[in-house]
């Protein structure tokens, strides 16, 4: 059913007309549409530590091993839309002086889309990094990851470098003697010493000058990550920096993707028993990108709804925020076409990952004060994710739309192989061809120790070429007619709502709202008695306890019962929660979040993502209970 809801500002904030829908209107959803995914052909795969031999590539152009799943990544397009970029790792290479001894371990290649293409010497790919002269990659750096294009089709983002060609990087005259790597650098020290900050996750701006990407962080003996909007300028004689200084790239004038007094939950100053959840707080988690002419970032960031992790948009100039998802699964990876028109992301819904946890909507993020990093960590498996890629038109997710699935066509068999095999997991990022018509993305199959062994769930054999465990795929949108490549803005250096970045400056610290007792109110009536309890060892929360009393923010919808959740940190990267609930709302989203009488007890560690938990916690919607995984799966 398709629901109104209040557009409000801030919970606790009541406002005229509660439970009739004051946001702007956006249109119907969209029908869904005809698509066609095909696969596209990777380099032969070599067996075990085999050798590369030429009866498995007569051409003496690389093979790859089976096992490539964490040694592996697809990325965009070229400009031309006929081409795509992979990370691949090649294997069994020969030794030199052979010719093909080039064709070893980590390298960038592009690889043809269309169906019957070739490059001039026989095959569907073509290495781009391989056989660079080490005079020409004099300070590359180890990373090659989210490979990315600029529109000059001369150059890719690849990790932390900057691969150039001479040429265009599709033509045969972009030869290794032609191409440079340079690595980017990000000053993090006073005197400009040093290597630089340690960057991550990259994203190119439309515009092609700017670059965002988040760096790493602890803060109260916690992980946690902050980003960055700056530009990139060619630097051919570094005067500083690590040794060698080689030419690279710097990223200058940098802007912090922060600001303190942006804290989604708050005491009110006028009221200081008050607490209230500020929804246009900008809150960037982990940035993931851009819209398509560049005026937004896009992010995952603080739950609009508690468990429920979406990304959200934030304009680099105004500071206004759009919610972009609303499903209660799990999803981070995005990619908004370069007309600014659809978006494609990778997210769990349809799997029921998260439902347990996050399937009960409208309840305010509270316990998201500590839970965050545990409740954004169990939607994988170890290297398994659980995603498919979801079309999704500019508007988001609203009423009953939630997108069209990508893949859906196909038997579904788990390891059949086909289109919609859900043992071919969805990874990031998705990418929009230049004229909107095609989007790529690829998938890892699941292996042990996801499956087999110990695990309770099957290990299937996987049906790609040579048992491969990766595959690169192309979604065309065959209704859609191409369109003209459209050329963004120049953005500001500035961001209004940002920090200008000084290298050297203290790591900042997302504020939170001081340990005492609190009351909030809900928009349309009713309201929840808060308890906040600070951790004396760190100085950041530790607890929160949440009792609802007829609280309704939509005037539908509404909730009563208790929620007590506390987190503890024994490593930064790994959080500790104990969770007890007994929740139960009326309405539309009729249902009930409640835990085991020992309540819900989650050891798992944000970078590794191994569910390990005693007792339970099930969520019930509309009659439908979703329960925890098995520990291991």
């Amino acid at each position: 059913m398709v629901l109104a809801y209040t557009a409000l500002n801030a919970y606790g904030a009541p406002t005229k007309g509660c439970g009739v829908n004051n946001a702007p209107s956006a249109p119907p959803p969209p029908a869904p549409e005809r698509i066609d995914v095909r696969e596209i052909a990777l380099p032969p795969v070599v067996a075990g530590n085999g050798t590369c031999t030429p009866a498995l590539n007569p051409r003496g152009t690389g093979c790859l091993p089976a096992k490539l799943q964490e040694i592996f990544q697809a990325g965009g397009f070229l400009p031309d839309g006929r081409h795509v970029i992979a990370k691949v790792t090649f294997a069994g290479a020969p030794a030199a002086p052979d010719p093909a001894s080039i064709y070893n371990g980590e390298q960038i290649i592009i690889i043809k889309t269309v169906k019957g293409e070739k490059f001039s010497n026989g095959d569907n790919w073509k290495c781009i990094t391989c056989g660079i002269p080490p005079a020409n990659s004099a300070g590359r750096t180890p990373t090659n990851d989210y490979p990315q294009a600029f529109h000059d089709g001369k150059r890719i983002l690849a990790g932390t470098n900057i691969i150039e060609c001479a040429e265009d990087l599709a033509s045969d005259a972009c030869t290794p003697d032609k191409t440079h790597v340079y690595a980017i650098r990000q000053s993090n020290k006073a005197d400009d010493s040093g290597p630089g900050a340690q960057i991550r996750e990259l994203r190119i701006h439309p515009d092609n000058i700017h670059l965002g990407f988040s760096v790493p962080a602890v803060t109260s003996g916690k992980f946690d990550q902050y980003a960055y909007f700056g530009r990139l300028k060619f630097n051919p004689a570094p005067l500083s920096g690590p040794e060698p200084r080689a030419p690279r790239y710097d990223v200058l004038n940098t802007q912090l993707l922060f600001r303190e007094d942006q804290m989604p939950v708050y005491v009110d100053p006028r009221d200081k028993s008050q607490l209230l959840i500020n929804k246009s707080a900008i809150t960037v988690g982990e940035l993931r990108g851009f819209n398509g002419d560049g005026r937004e970032i896009t992010y995952v960031g603080y739950p609009a709804e508690s468990s429920n992790i979406d990304v959200f948009a934030a304009d680099l100039t105004t500071g206004a925020v759009r919610r972009l998802t609303q499903h209660p699964e799990y999803v981070d990876p995005i990619d908004i076409s370069a007309h600014d028109d659809w978006m494609v992301v990778m997210d769990t819904r349809g799997t029921d990952r998260q439902m347990w946890l996050s399937g009960l909507r409208g309840i305010p993020p509270v316990t998201d004060l500590v839970s965050t990093s545990a409740t954004s960590s169990t939607r994988n498996n170890g290297y398994r994710r659980f995603f498919q890629p979801w079309l999704i038109d500019r508007h988001g997710d609203r009423g009953d739309y939630f997108g069209q699935k990508l893949n859906a066509a196909g038997s579904g068999i788990p390891g059949s192989g086909a289109i919609n095999d859900p043992e071919w997991n969805g990874m990031a990022d998705p990418r929009w061809s230049p004229d909107g018509t095609e989007i790529v993305y690829w998938q890892a199959f699941t292996v042990s120790p996801a499956c087999g062994g110990a695990n309770p769930l099957p290990c299937y054999k996987s049906t790609a070429q040579g048992g491969r465990d990766a595959r690169i795929m192309i979604a065309k949108l065959a209704s859609r007619s191409p369109k003209v490549p459209k050329t963004a803005p120049i953005a500001s250096d500035k961001v209004a709502w940002g920090t200008p970045y000084v290298p050297g400056s203290p790591n900042p610290s997302r504020k939170q709202p001081a340990p005492g007792n609190y009351t909030l109110k809900g928009g349309c009536r009713g309201s929840a008695k808060v308890t906040l309890t600070n951790n004396d060892a760190t100085g950041s929360l530790q607890r929160v306890r949440v009792t609802y009393k007829d609280f309704s923010d939509d005037g539908v919808n509404v909730l009563n019962g208790w929620e007590d959740v506390s987190t503890t940190s024994p490593q930064p990267t790994v959080s500790q929660v104990d969770w007890y609930s007994d929740l139960v709302q009326k309405g539309p989203w009729n249902g009930s979040k409640k835990t085991g009488p020992d309540g819900f007890h989650l050891a798992i560690d944000v970078l590794v993502n191994i569910f390990n938990a005693n007792g339970t916690l099930s969520t019930t919607v509309g009659g439908k209970k979703y329960t925890q995984p098995a520990n291991g799966t």
